[in-house]
């Protein structure tokens, strides 16, 4: 990797030239070469002293890295290449260090980069002020600020994808170390004739098509649309995709801005209500129909879109369809209705779409600015950045054009007054003489716009408010009666006897010599345009919305608040608002930033000179260079200077002593330079020409190279001198190391000779007493292995003799052995006919019998005792025998699978077969409880403290505890109860309270009724004449009715000695005080689901039917 290349100076390396300032020769021609070399080696800002020139490169330049933003921090501005943060650290840090408000003016024609640009310095800003949680929340929320309003804001044109349609001021707070405390935003005449119509090849404003693209179907659906971009007429259809712009994500983007920047949910879903509702006006159509009295009438052609934008925004349908009908025009006391005809009717409604959009967009700002704005009241230091439409010439001009020009005039007004300002500010700072500068001066031209007596605006206003008939031809006329002397006013009928024969300029035109160049407007729109009307049928219809938003979007319809007066025209607001935002840049210090676009292809790596040209003369950057080069072209601290030039003069270098100012003019005397060329201030040296400068420059080139020679002839003398030293003290040191290696092989050679010698003695001794030790080994196993074979020999002929004389006696008894045999044989010969087919019988069936049992030990079936598996019977005569096995084997099993169980466990199963007993067979609900465990204590009474009172008062042991329903015999309902069963009673308590309700005796319980269906009523027959059965018997519904009713079984049997009566009918009679009630259950579908439900038919019948 390269090393990266230090500069000290804008002027090292320098391509072309990087400030305009010292261009020489100064003309229009070498002003654009300049550009072009800077622009083609990718250098593409360029300086007019604290200017910036910025060029738009089309495509994505290394130059913005976090790694740029640290070598730009805290550096003088001229210290490195032109940069844009360059600029922005010099603004950030005079108002941080000098307590100075700054403003940054970024202007520049639609597609130059004025956005990118401010984009830019706001996050080279965030970059560099102070950390923190609650300072990068304010940093976040002012970045995320831009997508939002670009979203809505910015616009594709034929120039720029992301164009700018409006004008934004932002003022960023900070406090006294610089952090930012937040913001507030003014924005200016935002492009609304783009929401009802866009010229060809551009597009209406992003928002319309991010949501139709990046929202999902159920959002588009509550708000009425459809991603169909050819259904909406307000879309222009031949440019609705760009290429590499991607609608969907940016609308995610957008959305998650909002979240950031503090839009609450349903103020983000009122804002694309509303723009849903924009959308949709396009599509209204009117047709023309004829009334009794002759006069025109519009109808609405089809009302489904009017009734889903009243759906939209709550506005009644008859008001807004009347709205779009009828026009009342109110004087004093009169009010006079008036039908309006199908052209009327499409100016009202395209009139109401833009400013429904145009009012939506000034509340995102001042919403905006409530979630930016600085929390503190400490005294804050501004920075505003100005982003504004430059000036603009196009084939056809029109009122937009005209008002965006006027404030450009009012710019490059205030841009020349504050330069001569600064300019003359430094001189006199610096103790240098002050002379006067010429230059144009176009207060003229403002004045010709904007005199509140004859100015153009102010005509146009008097022209809208005249009575009579009034057109843009009237206007044009009076234009011409007031205006045609003056000399940057030309129309075809002028007085000036310069144009009587201009027949280029057409009848409904006049022209405008602007700072930039000539410009010619067509006059036709201006006046509807200045007047901007919204009829007041309409502005009423808006506030009686019951969408918060869109009634806060029109306050002048309510009609208690309702206003005779003309509303201001749209030239007196902008008028006003320029005024406003002149007088706040006249109180901060100006920092300019000059976009240029370098072709009209969007095209990286073009150039177009012409192009270039004309932006350069309507920037008046000619214009600015010529003002700074008016006095002094360069000038630099002292400090600096002298340390750039100190080799140029033996005095100064390599050190000066003294002060910078005595070193600079000792230097400046040596080289002889006229003393016209320059001039000494208090901390800076003023050189008048460039060409000076150059010279010093190529001197200091000269001086470098001579200097470089120099060095490159001391280096090399001390590199030999170096590794000369090297190699003599390498020398000495090789031959002490070669000496000592010598003594030391000539030292190992003696030493390992001594060694073997000595081997060779030692080996030749321990082999001498090795003989000797063997020959008396030898000597000593001989006669041990001599005395061996003799103890041997002895012990195989006594072995030998032991084995003979056993061989005799075992013959011996083997031969009387069978003399035995032989005698029983002989005595048992005589028996054996008469009973062998017995004993063979008998052997076979034993025979038969063990191979059976054996068989059935390897058949053996598991020990399960639902295991029905059994082997089958081998013979015929064992099958008694086959079925007793099988029935002591499954006996056995169960016995064995009992003992496996607790005595918990037993208890369970003796429950469940209690169960099965009572109720298989008999009540549909009981397969259900086969799998499900009897837990009894449903409730943890014991652990709830919401049961404590519940808990103290029983005493005995709780055997089932659960939540049951009791039925209310009055009207059906159920109640919920806790059912509590113990050794001896049954009680029921109150659910909430815990407060005993009923307690009844297990002996004064006489029977337990239910149905055979699938349900959880039973009833709980009481005794007659006992203490609990004044109220009657209860009636319960329960989740667990089986297990309830075998524990209450189990219970009573255990403590009365007598069996409980369980009773299953689907019909069966409750008592209830003095009466008996039927309680009946029937089939039936439930509006409930599954679940059943009890109904009072009468007083002797309460229904419950079952699912």
């Amino acid at each position: 990797m390269a090393k990266m290349e230090v500069k000290t100076s804008l002027l090292d390396n320098m391509i072309g030239v990087g400030d305009m300032v010292l261009l020489e020769p100064l003309n229009e021609d070498s002003f654009i070469n300049n550009l072009k070399k800077r622009f083609d080696h990718n250098e593409v800002y360029t300086y007019i002293g604290s200017v910036v020139i910025s060029i738009n490169p089309y495509r994505s330049l290394p130059i913005y890295t976090p790694e740029k933003v640290e070598e730009y921090r805290n550096r003088n501005f001229y210290e490195l290449s032109p940069h844009i943060f360059a600029l922005s650290d010099e603004a950030y840090r005079s108002l941080r260090d000098q307590d100075k408000d700054q403003c940054i003016l970024i202007t520049g024609e639609s597609g130059a980069g004025k956005t990118e640009a401010s984009k830019l310095v706001m996050s080279y800003v965030a970059a560099v002020c102070g950390k923190g949680a609650e300072v990068n929340q304010v940093k976040e929320q002012l970045l995320q600020s831009n997508p939002v309003l670009e979203a809505f804001g910015n616009a594709k044109t034929v120039r720029n994808d992301n164009s700018s349609r409006f004008g934004k001021y932002m003022d960023i707070e900070f406090d006294f170390k610089g952090d930012p405390l937040g913001g507030v935003i003014s924005n200016y005449l935002l492009e609304k004739s783009r929401v009802v119509k866009q010229p060809r090849g551009e597009r209406n404003f992003h928002i319309f098509y991010q949501i139709l693209s990046g929202a999902s179907e159920d959002f588009l659906c509550k708000l009425k649309l459809e991603q169909d971009f050819s259904r909406y007429n307000y879309l222009g259809l031949d440019s609705a995709k760009v290429n590499g712009v991607d609608d969907a994500a940016n609308f995610r983007t957008v959305r998650n801005a909002m979240q950031i920047v503090g839009f609450m949910d349903h103020e983000t879903q009122s804002v694309f209500e509303v723009v849903a509702a924009v959308l949709k006006l396009g599509n209204i159509e009117f047709k023309p129909e004829s009334r009794v009295n002759g006069l025109d009438e519009s109808k609405i052609k089809d009302k489904n879109e009017l009734k889903e934008i009243c759906e939209l925004t709550g506005i009644d349908q008859s008001v807004l369809e009347r709205a779009f009908s009828f026009r009342t025009v109110e004087a004093k006391q009169e009010k006079v209705s008036t039908t309006l005809n199908v052209a009327q009717a499409y100016y009202a409604r395209d009139a109401l779409a833009k400013n429904l959009y145009s009012r939506l967009f000034s509340w995102l700002v001042t919403r905006i600015n409530e979630s930016i704005k600085a929390q503190t009241k400490v005294r804050k230091k501004v920075m505003g950045v100005l982003d504004i439409y430059g000036f603009e010439i196009f084939e056809d001009n029109s009122f937009e054009q005209f008002i965006i020009n006027y404030c450009n005039e009012k710019l490059q007004q205030i841009f020349i007054e504050l330069t001569l300002k600064e300019e003359q500010e430094e001189y006199i700072r610096e103790g240098i003489e002050w002379t006067h500068i010429e230059y144009f001066n176009n207060a003229i031209i403002c004045d010709l716009i904007e005199n509140n007596q004859t100015g153009i605006l102010a005509m146009l206003d008097e022209e809208c408010l005249r009575p009579g008939t009034v057109t843009d031809d009237t206007f044009l006329e009076k234009l011409n009666q007031v205006c045609a002397t003056h000399q940057h006013f030309e129309s075809r009928m002028s007085k000036c006897s310069r144009f009587l024969n201009d027949t280029s300029l057409p009848h409904s035109c006049f022209r405008i010599q602007h700072y930039a160049g000539k410009v010619m407007y067509q006059v036709e729109g201006f006046v509807d345009k200045n007047n901007d009307l919204l009829y007041r049928d309409l502005s009423q219809a808006m506030w009686k919305a019951n969408h918060s938003l869109i009634k806060a979007l029109f306050p002048e319809g309510n009609p208690a608040k309702i206003n005779l007066k003309r509303p201001p025209t749209a030239g007196s607001q902008f008028k006003a608002s320029v005024a406003t935002l002149m007088k706040n840049l006249q109180t901060k210090n100006p920092n300019y930033i000059r976009c240029i676009k370098p072709n009209d292809k969007k095209a990286a790596h073009i150039f177009n000179d012409a192009l270039v040209c004309h932006q350069i003369r309507y920037l008046g950057l000619l214009e600015n260079v010529r003002v700074r080069r008016a006095g002094y072209a360069f000038r630099q601290a002292y400090e600096p200077c002298l340390e750039r030039y100190k080799m140029l003069c033996k005095q100064t270098w390599p050190h000066w002593r003294g002060p910078a100012r005595a070193g600079v003019e000792v230097l400046f005397n040596e080289l002889e330079i006229p003393e016209e060329e320059f001039s000494f201030g208090r901390s800076k040296i003023f050189i008048r020409n460039p060409r000076t400068l150059f010279k010093l420059e190529d001197l200091r080139k000269q001086r470098l190279e001579d200097l470089a020679t120099l060095i490159e002839k001391i280096y090399r003398g001390w590199k030999c001198r170096t590794r000369f030293l090297l190699m003599k003290k390498s020398q000495i040191v090789i031959a002490s190391w070669y000496r000592r290696y010598a003594q030391q092989k000539k030292y190992q050679k003696i030493k390992s000779s001594a060694i073997i010698v000595q081997s060779y003695i030692r080996g030749w001794k321990a082999r001498k007493l090795l003989r000797e030790l063997k020959h008396q080994k030898r000597c000593n196993e001989a006669a041990t292995i001599i005395a061996a074979y003799w103890h041997g020999t002895q012990a195989r002929r006594e072995l030998k003799r032991l084995k003979e004389e056993a061989r005799r006696k075992h013959a011996v008894a083997v031969i009387w052995a069978y003399w035995l045999g032989l005698k029983v044989r002989r005595e048992y010969r005589k028996f054996f006919r008469a009973n062998a087919g017995r004993k063979i019988y008998e052997f076979t069936l034993q025979r038969l019998m063990q191979k059976y049992f054996l068989e059935m030990k390897n058949k053996m079936p598991s020990l399960s005792p639902i295991d029905k598996n059994w082997p089958a019977r081998p013979y015929l005569f064992l099958d008694s025998t086959h079925k007793e096995l099988k029935r002591i084997f499954h006996l056995w099993r169960c016995k064995k699978y009992r003992d496996q169980f607790t005595d918990q466990q037993k208890l369970i199963y003796e429950e469940k077969l209690e169960a099965s007993e009572l109720f298989k067979d008999k009540k549909a609900l009981y397969p259900a409880s086969v799998g499900q465990p009897f837990q009894g204590a449903y409730l943890e009474i014991s652990k709830n403290p919401k049961y404590k009172k519940l808990k103290d008062a029983v005493d005995e042991k709780i055997i089932i505890a659960e939540v049951v329903n009791k039925i209310n015999r009055a009207n059906g309902k159920a109640t919920s109860r806790i059912f509590l069963l113990t050794k001896n009673n049954v009680l029921l308590a109150d659910q909430k309270s815990g407060n005993i309700k009923s307690e009844v005796p297990l002996g004064d319980v006489t029977k337990v009724s239910m149905s055979s269906q699938n349900d959880g009523f039973f009833a709980v027959h009481l005794k007659e004449g006992s203490g609990a059965a004044g109220k009657g018997d209860f009636l319960l519904s329960s989740d667990h009715l089986i297990e309830m009713a075998t524990k209450l079984y189990r219970t009573t049997l255990s403590q009365t000695k007598q069996k409980l009566n369980i009773e299953i009918s689907d019909e069966f009679l409750v008592q209830f005080r003095q009466d008996k009630v039927c309680v009946k259950f029937i089939q039936g579908s439930q509006k409930n689901g599954n679940i059943p439900t009890c109904k009072r038919k009468n007083n002797r019948l309460l229904e419950v039917a079952v699912p």
